[in-house]
């Protein structure tokens, strides 16, 4: 975050010098915005109506170089060297770090034959080296070096600017991803309704044989209590049978006349 915070601060200080230059300052300006070593967007300084004003006068070449940068890649201005101005070893180098952005745009393995015929390296050691060194370390990649299948395997690129013909097909993109999303969410909240509506019904259902276990449970006493009250009468009526027999006189018999 501090790194975006500071490369935000800078864009807003070239964009307002660049309101108030005109001329032979703002083709100064576009020399010193496209030599920084800590800046990889332009779109914002481009935009700048100042820059516009520089089209058709002597100063064109300028707008054209910030263009390059924007846009554009090392391969791009080697075939427009004839109509560009000579580029500065710092815009040398920045153009080529720009270049493997470009590349890792629409590939995350990059290999090392294509990456130096676009960067213009004669050897892996000088691609490998600048890679690191001007890469990974600026901050604008991150990714592994794989000697052993000649490639670099892109794990995160800084994004580049967004050409105007781009816009388009990035708000659609943008429009799809919102769709999906929506759809997704809409989804899962019905995902929840049902987890909800299925733990209700749970519930209920344990509430039920609950109830039905504690009726039971009252049934099962309910019935041992009366056959304990009619085991106990039972028992008291034998008794009471017993102790009428023993008390009752005996008849006894009459002599025979």
């Amino acid at each position: 975050m501090d790194i975006e915070r500071k490369h935000a601060e800078l864009i807003d200080l070239f964009v307002k010098q660049a309101a108030v230059l005109d001329g032979p300052a703002l083709a100064g300006l576009v020399l010193e915005v496209t030599s920084h070593p800590s800046l990889f967007a332009f779109s914002e300084i481009l935009s700048v109506p100042n820059l516009a004003k520089l089209e058709g006068t002597q100063y064109s070449s300028s707008l054209d170089v910030l263009r390059l940068f924007a846009y554009g890649t090392w391969g791009d201005y080697r075939s427009n060297a004839g109509s560009l101005p000579a580029l500065s070893p710092d815009q040398v180098r920045k153009l080529k770090q720009l270049s493997v952005l470009t590349l890792a745009e629409t590939n995350k393995v990059l290999r090392y034959n294509q990456l130096m015929q676009e960067l213009d390296v004669s050897n892996v050691r000088e691609l490998e080296d600048f890679l690191i060194n001007e890469c990974m370390y600026a901050g604008i990649v991150r990714g592994k070096l794989d000697q052993l299948r000649t490639c670099f395997e892109v794990q995160f690129a800084a994004g580049r600017d967004l050409r105007p013909e781009q816009l388009n097909n990035m708000i659609q993109t943008l429009s799809n991803w919102l769709d999906t999303s929506d759809n997704l969410l809409y989804l899962i909240q019905e995902k929840i309704k049902w987890a909800d509506t299925m733990s209700e019904a749970t519930k209920k259902h344990r509430k039920e044989i609950e109830d039905k276990v504690e009726e039971v449970k009252k049934s099962l006493k309910a019935d041992m209590d009366l056959r304990g009250h009619e085991d106990m009468f039972s028992e008291h009526g034998g008794l009471m049978d017993y102790e009428e027999d023993r008390i009752r006189p005996k008849r006894r018999r009459q002599p025979m006349p």
